[in-house]
């Protein structure tokens, strides 16, 4: 299992989750809307070539886990909207992705580097921090986010 940090617990785990919401040309997401669910909260962008390996993982873990209360929320940092859209067609993305082109939400998250993830429960509480590319079908992974 990719885990992103050894030894000290890295900032925001175990506190609540900053809520954020982000209003791009499709539709406007809040993470608080995603209260009672455990949210994976995805910061990618379609330029990351680590991030387009792990979408095909996250589109199937969200289709397993959707039935158990589990969101995926993708906020892509994009600035080319054509770019972001084709992607989403051409990666037949399922879950709930926004684009962010200013990049608030991830700069309040402290996340600069792509993809990075955060894991909230249910309470909204960050349970988790993943850097980089992770198979999201891990059994391992898909444990933990099926107990939460």
């Amino acid at each position: 299992m990719a885990a992103c940090y050894s030894g000290s617990r890295p900032p925001r785990i175990g506190s609540t989750a900053p809520d954020f919401s982000v209003q791009d040309n499709d539709h406007t997401v809040a993470l608080h809307d995603l209260h009672g669910k455990v949210v994976v909260l995805n910061f990618w962008a379609t330029w990351c070539q680590p991030c387009v390996q792990e979408m095909p993982s996250l589109v199937s873990m969200q289709s397993k886990l959707k039935d158990r209360g589990v969101e995926v929320l993708a906020v892509s940092t994009d600035v080319d909207s054509s770019a972001y859209h084709r992607f989403i067609k051409q990666h037949n993305l399922t879950f709930v992705t926004v684009r962010d082109p200013d990049q608030r939400s991830n700069e309040l998250y402290g996340t600069f580097k792509f993809p990075e993830t955060y894991i909230i429960d249910r309470r909204g509480v960050v349970r988790r921090k993943f850097i980089g590319a992770v198979d999201w079908n891990d059994p391992d992974i898909v444990d933990f986010l099926s107990k939460l």
